[in-house]
């Protein structure tokens, strides 16, 4: 297993294209427009959120703590109409010029079991940002898919960040080991479920007569595995063998 282990400039140079890309989608859409991966949401709301996911992340960081905030930061509201935009890109300029200014090892809180370091949210606002400029696309009918090293990436994060801190979409804590392949960067991923508790297995370690054999198997490009994480595709875009329930298990978002 070759998993990607991020820098910083990787990450920047993925939250560059990715908020490009999701200004002009957005540009191209009406603001009520509705966004089929997520059901209820708006352009308008995903404008909202994802400023107000920068604006945060920005505030976060600026505080140079390690504890967690409280009270939580409020986001403002953006403005009605084609000033929306506007609203956002400050919002994402200020990311990228913060982000770009600050040591990945300075301290910052963040919600996972994890070191409270500046570089999650190197890595969270890169992500953040390619899963919902494919939302924005797909308002448009036209999504493309996520880059394959930073998808592969983002499901690393799915299964090392989010799993481990408990954001799980459903309630169910089967036990099964689950092996992902993305065949378009050769990268491999196998993840043992232990009802409440998740283990990522580093294949790179185990012995030949200790790998543990997988429950179900799943296979696709790098994004369509990511998307699938994120309950944005169904699994059916996958080649699956094996126990597909277990896969549900992974879902998050």
């Amino acid at each position: 297993m070759t998993r990607l282990h991020g820098t910083k400039d990787f990450w920047l140079g993925g939250l560059r294209a990715e908020s490009a890309a999701f200004a002009a989608a957005v540009a191209q859409a009406p603001a009520d427009a509705p966004v089929p991966s997520c059901p209820g949401w708006t352009i308008a709301d995903l404008v909202q959120h994802l400023g107000g996911c920068y604006e945060r992340t920005v505030w976060l960081i600026e505080r140079n703590s390690v504890e967690r905030p409280d009270p939580d930061h409020t986001a403002s509201e953006a403005p009605a109409g084609e000033a929306a935009l506007a609203w956002w890109q400050m919002r994402c300029d200020t990311l990228l010029s913060t982000l770009d200014a600050t040591d990945p090892e300075a301290p910052a809180w963040n919600w996972a079991p994890q070191s409270k370091r500046a570089v999650f949210w190197h890595r969270r606002m890169a992500l953040e940002t390619a899963v919902h400029r494919w939302d924005a696309q797909m308002a448009l009918a036209a999504s493309e898919p996520i880059e394959a090293k930073l998808a592969a990436d983002g499901i690393s994060e799915v299964l090392d960040t989010w799993l481990p801190a408990g954001r799980r979409q459903t309630g169910e804590r089967p036990h099964g080991v689950v092996q992902l392949f993305a065949a378009d960067t050769d990268q491999e991923w196998l993840v043992r479920l232990r009802g409440e508790g998740v283990a990522l297995l580093d294949t790179d370690t185990i012995l030949d007569t200790d790998e543990p054999p997988a429950r179900v198997q799943a296979e696709g490009t790098a994004s369509d595995l990511l998307l699938a994480l994120y309950g944005r595709v169904g699994f059916d875009v996958l080649v699956v063998s094996g126990d597909p329930t277990l896969l549900t298990a992974l879902r998050t978002g």
